[in-house]
């Protein structure tokens, strides 16, 4: 089932979503909805808050290559365990902030552990985007949006756009 993705500002978007004690049917449900969502947005990646859950889950699928399989994950309590001190800049989007995009320098590698739809423990290291998108869905549970990576300035810009945004829909809607 698709879910409404929260646009920017929402208050429950600056939320730090607490710990998941333990995986149900409603969350692996919770998990299989957040990817439906992610790809008809489409994006490649998401995170429980911005579809208006507070709890510690991402989902996310980078690979982009014509024809190459997807690779859909699902991560319950990630966390970065390890970071690279080499750091890479990509030009980050997020589908709380539409048509909104930025550089944003993050380290270039991390290993990060969560625990998988089974249960069980996972971890793994990422690097390129995968490692960009792990960190920024990762931020999400954390309250930080890209935008907190800019300038005040600019935050204060993007701001006023999504503002306007979401007056105009609320207006397409009446």
């Amino acid at each position: 089932m698709k879910r409404p993705i929260l646009i920017h500002p929402d208050p429950r978007l600056k939320k730090t979503a607490p710990q998941l004690p333990d995986l149900s049917d409603d969350l692996r449900r919770l998990a299989d909805d957040m990817l439906e969502t992610m790809y008809a947005a489409p994006g490649i990646g998401l995170a429980a808050p911005q579809v208006g859950v507070d709890t510690r889950l991402i989902v996310l699928d980078c690979v982009k290559e014509e024809g190459a399989a997807p690779r859909p994950l699902a991560m319950f309590n990630p966390e970065v365990v390890a970071k690279s001190d080499e750091r890479n800049i990509y030009d980050e989007g997020c589908l709380s902030i539409p048509d909104i995009y930025a550089d944003v320098e993050r380290p270039a590698e991390v290993t990060v552990r969560w625990i998988d739809r089974n249960g069980a423990e996972q971890q793994e290291d990422f690097d390129g985007l995968w490692a960009t998108c792990v960190q920024h869905e990762i931020d999400h549970l954390n309250g930080i949006l890209f935008i907190d990576y800019l300038t005040p300035l600019k935050r204060q810009l993007i701001t006023r756009k999504m503002v306007k945004l979401k007056k105009d829909r609320a207006r397409e809607k009446a």
